[in-house]
Parts: structure tokens; C-alpha cells; sequence
């Protein structure tokens, strides 16, 4: 195969997986998501169980960036961590499983006020771009994280089970 053959089917495998959406079938569609009256999820959103070492990456980088706005002891190696939001040390005592994985999937069901973003959401959105610019998204939008990512974000979340004194 040519350089530029491999650069084609690069590019095509690169559109088909682009075209696959972040809810694959062994995941529950943001859409289908089941919340609790109080906003948390019973239910894994994916088949695969959460993988501890991924959600602590996705704390600091890509598409969650948790410590953006979240303190975490456990993760004190890095820098910049934010204080927009509360310590997330001790998380695990003060909310169990599926109150977590709800407010990674959409913290609004749970706090109606807060800005954290909905991580595992399709719309409807308030825009405030349309308010200041004129120029927010308009319909629906992809989610944030995959439904895996929630998974992976909920297994790290329960290891910090201890808040500092």
C-alpha cells in the first residue's frame, strides 16, 4: 500500500468513526438516560465496567478536565487546579454511586443552578451565547463524554472516599 493509499483509508476509517456515535450499542443513548427524582443514575450507562486509570486521565485533560474547576488531594501532582466547584476529596461518602454518575452525566438534575457542564447530555441547552453574541450552537449537540467516560470518571470518583481534615 502507497503512502497515499494508507492516508486515504486512514481518512476513511477516520469518517466512518467520526460518524459512530460516543453511545455505541452496549451504552445507554443520552436521550434514554434514566434519572432518579433526585438525579442520580441506577444503571451504568455502559456494559463495561468503569476503568479507575482512565476517569484519573480524564480528570486532568480532554474533555472532562475535572480539576478545571475541582480540588483533588489525590491528583495534587498536578497544577491549576480550580476552586469554582467543591473539593471533590470525599465524594464517595457524600453520595453514593448512582448520585455520582448523575452529576457527571448532567449535575443539573441534581443542582438545578449549577454551571458545571452537562458531560453526558444531548439538549435541550440554555445558551447564554444568545444572550451576549447572537452566535451560540443551535439544536443539539454531541455529549461532552462517552457513556464509557462516565463510567471511567464514577470508578475514580468512589476511590476518593476520604476528605482532608
Amino acid at each position: 500500500m502507497t503512502r497515499i493509499e494508507r492516508r486515504a483509508a486512514s481518512a476513511a476509517l477516520l469518517a466512518i468513526a467520526s460518524a459512530v456515535p460516543l453511545w455505541a450499542a452496549d451504552a445507554v443513548a443520552p436521550t434514554d438516560v434514566s434519572y432518579t427524582e433526585l438525579g442520580g443514575i441506577a444503571e451504568p450507562l455502559s456494559d463495561t465496567p468503569g476503568d479507575i486509570e482512565n476517569g484519573k486521565a480524564l480528570m486532568n485533560k480532554g474533555s472532562g478536565n475535572c480539576i478545571a474547576c475541582h480540588q483533588v488531594s489525590a491528583l495534587s501532582e498536578l497544577p491549576f487546579h480550580g476552586e469554582v466547584g467543591p473539593p471533590l476529596d470525599g465524594v464517595a461518602e457524600r453520595w453514593d454511586e448512582a448520585q455520582i454518575r448523575g452529576i457527571v452525566a448532567n449535575a443539573k438534575k441534581t443542582f438545578p443552578g449549577t454551571i458545571m457542564p452537562a458531560f453526558y447530555h444531548t439538549g435541550p441547552y440554555v445558551r447564554p451565547g444568545d444572550a451576549y453574541t447572537g452566535e451560540a450552537a443551535t439544536g443539539d449537540l454531541a455529549p461532552i463524554l462517552s457513556a464509557q467516560d462516565v463510567e471511567d470518571l464514577v470508578a475514580f470518583l468512589m476511590t476518593l472516599d476520604t476528605y482532608p481534615e
